[in-house]
């Protein structure tokens, strides 16, 4: 098996530009949700979803948006067990990443995705959500809360 392309959060801070935008991704079966950050990293914001297909087309897209959006790194949650184990989706989420690690220059690295989508699905049952409406948005919601929490620990660090 291949190596794991992800840095360590402290790699992956080193290699970040200044006042540079990151993406998050929520790894679905069928979707891909993407939330942006500010130039300043302080605030994640969800974007849009990316009805998966075959990888090429997903991974094209998606480096097309970071083109777009000038980001400097990836955010992938890792959605580990409860118990901290990785199951399928996280073994998943690791072979998404070395594949596209191919494709790109980009620094890639992981934020443990425990309880993202539940959490966010929770918030939008509060605000009085259709299903439908929930649908359509959990997937970017769920990125935004992963990236958002990894901002979060950027601002800990003390590191920008």
């Amino acid at each position: 098996m291949a190596s794991d392309p992800a840095l360590s959060l402290d790699d992956f801070l080193s290699v970040l530009p200044p006042n540079s935008r990151l993406i998050g991704l929520d790894l679905g079966t069928k979707t891909i949700g993407l939330a942006l950050s500010d130039l300043g990293r302080g605030i994640a914001t969800p974007m849009e979803t990316i009805r998966r297909k075959k990888f090429t087309q997903d991974a094209e897209k998606l480096l097309d948006i970071c083109a777009k959006q000038e980001v400097s790194g990836l955010v992938l949650g890792l959605p580990l067990n409860m118990d901290g184990s990785e199951g399928p989706r996280a073994q998943a989420t690791r072979a998404f990443c070395r594949n596209l690690s191919q494709k790109t220059e980009l620094p890639i690295t992981y934020w443990d995705e425990r309880l993202s989508t539940a959490a966010v699905t929770r918030t939008l049952l509060e605000a009085d959500s259709s299903r439908a409406k929930r649908a359509e948005v959990v997937d970017k919601m769920a990125a935004a809360f992963i990236l958002q929490g990894f901002l979060d620990r950027l601002g800990h660090m003390g590191a920008s």
